[in-house]
């Protein structure tokens, strides 16, 4: 009987039970644990199982490119960051809200270490969500227009709850990729949180797009649902003293 089980787990492709059932079953047969129960932590097992599936997915789907968390995140090495602040972030109400998040500094000071770790802790928590380099965003945008599949691609972007941007910076640009660009903020706007990484203050972003009229706009849309956080701190690729552990190459 239990090698007829273990064929249907595999016919119906039930793979956490699959890890378990022989477990569970000798289990029950000493303990004379109630098939309800068994029934039920099989169950349990195979639901923890798809989650775990589902969480490594968004994962790998999102394109994070380096292991960066929240928990790992040098909070005492940055003074310019407010632990509290992030941590509340972390809650990920903001993303119900469908708020956004830009992050200004200097080269160095974390920004992308904090974007990441809101994104990491997103994913986990159910989220769907994609990272982007800003140019390489910019030039995907700019390489659909070839064949048309613009709409097609701002649609698929528009459906990630939570979508970052980093490293917004003295970018080479083209006047579609500005368009585009545009277009794909004032779509999300209001539905879906952006997080913007970005070593240039508001107003620089004028000398970078070139479009007043359209600036306008995006500034307006995108700080009206807006926590902007400001880091005034020390690079935290400044050479570590003789006790420190240098931070990693990629801490941005």
């Amino acid at each position: 009987m239990r090698e007829k089980i273990r064929q249907l787990l595999i016919e119906l492709r039930l793979k956490g039970m699959q890890g378990v059932v022989d477990r569970e079953l000798t289990a029950a047969e000493k303990k004379g644990i109630a098939t309800e129960k068994v029934l039920y932590r099989l169950l349990c097992e195979e639901l923890a199982y798809r989650q775990e599936r589902s969480m490594h997915y968004r994962i790998n789907h999102a394109k994070i490119p380096w292991a960066w968390t929240l928990k790992s995140f040098p909070f005492d090495k940055q003074p310019g960051v407010k632990k509290s602040q992030i941590m509340s972030l972390a809650g990920l109400s903001f993303i119900d809200r469908a708020e956004n998040i830009v992050f200004i500094g200097n080269p160095g000071t974390g920004k992308s270490g904090l974007a990441i770790g809101l994104l990491h802790t997103a994913l986990i928590n159910g989220y769907r969500g994609r990272f982007y380099n800003a140019q390489d965003l910019l030039d995907e945008l700019y390489a659909s227009l070839a064949d048309l599949s613009t709409s097609k691609l701002i649609k698929r972007l528009c459906n990630y709850p939570v979508l970052v941007i980093d490293e917004l910076g003295y970018l080479t640009l083209k006047a579609e990729q500005i368009n585009a660009f545009f277009k794909l903020m004032g779509e999300r706007y209001g539905k879906a949180s952006t997080i913007i990484t970005t070593n240039l203050d508001y107003p620089d972003w004028y000398e970078l797009f070139q479009r007043k009229t359209l600036v306008d706009a995006l500034l307006d849309r995108l700080k009206h649902r807006c926590i902007t956080i400001n880091i005034n701190g020390p690079s935290l690729r400044a050479p570590a003293g003789k006790n420190d552990t240098p931070p990693p190459p990629e801490l941005e």
